[in-house]
């Protein structure tokens, strides 16, 4: 049985030609750093929760509030609505949760949506590399200058949303970026923070904040990680 993954959204949301930033952590932090950066930095709210009976029951608690692991926060100026996520899900759910992003993309009529993945390398390279999901999306890493990822493979929920993307004409960009898989992801955290400014109109990182939150967030998915392992093994058995 498929499992299903719920949104609850707390207040309207108006995104329309917009843009759509998925948090989940893939290999490493990065995303969630960069995500949790771009909140802070342009003064996003919380505007929904993401949620699934499969998910592990996990509170988290931050300045003295308990919530949900995965929320979405937007802001409405920029036109950008951020899928966060403090939980790294297991494989069986990276499906259906790249359907129901591409889903809400669909209903808030979001133009394009960014989502990344890390690959591990100790070289030191720092060039974020782009994939598109259609002729426009790689027209947009072009005009960015960034280049286009000629071949390779891209797993789980970012090769899912360039896949059905590309299917329904949604324009999907993943970021590649380069990381040494030494936490906190701090130097990677900015890189990507960094690649996605430049797709998104009017949107920055505080690069000098970047590396307190990327100690923090990388804390709080450890620590989110470690109280659901047990959980999630009998889950997933």
């Amino acid at each position: 049985m498929t499992p299903k993954i719920k949104i609850r959204e707390l207040e309207s949301i108006n995104l329309e030609g917009g843009y759509l930033v998925d948090g989940f952590p893939s290999a490493g932090f990065s995303s969630a750093i960069a995500s949790e950066s771009m909140i802070k930095t342009l003064q996003f709210k919380m505007v929904g929760i993401i949620d699934s009976d499969i998910f592990p029951a996990i509170s988290v608690v931050k300045d003295e509030k308990p919530n949900f692991p995965a929320r979405i926060f937007i802001n409405e100026d920029l036109k950008v609505g951020i899928f966060l996520s403090y939980l790294t899900l297991d494989q069986t759910l990276h499906k259906v949760t790249a359907k129901t992003m591409l889903e809400w993309a669909k209903k808030h009529k979001i133009k394009l949506i960014i989502s990344s993945i890390a690959v591990r390398s100790s070289e030191g390279n720092e060039e974020t590399i782009g994939v598109g999901s259609t002729e426009s999306a790689r027209k947009i890493i072009q005009d960015v200058g960034l280049k286009v990822l000629d071949h390779g493979t891209v797993p789980g929920i970012p090769g899912t949303l360039l896949n059905e993307g590309s299917m329904m004409g949604q324009d999907v960009i993943v970021l590649i970026f380069q990381t040494d898989g030494k936490g906190p992801d701090f130097k990677s955290g900015a890189q990507l923070c960094s690649a996605i400014a430049k797709l998104i109109p009017g949107a920055t990182c505080d690069v000098s904040s970047l590396q307190q939150e990327a100690e923090k967030a990388e804390q709080m998915i450890k620590e989110t990680e470690e109280e659901s392992k047990h959980l999630r093994n009998s889950m997933y058995r």
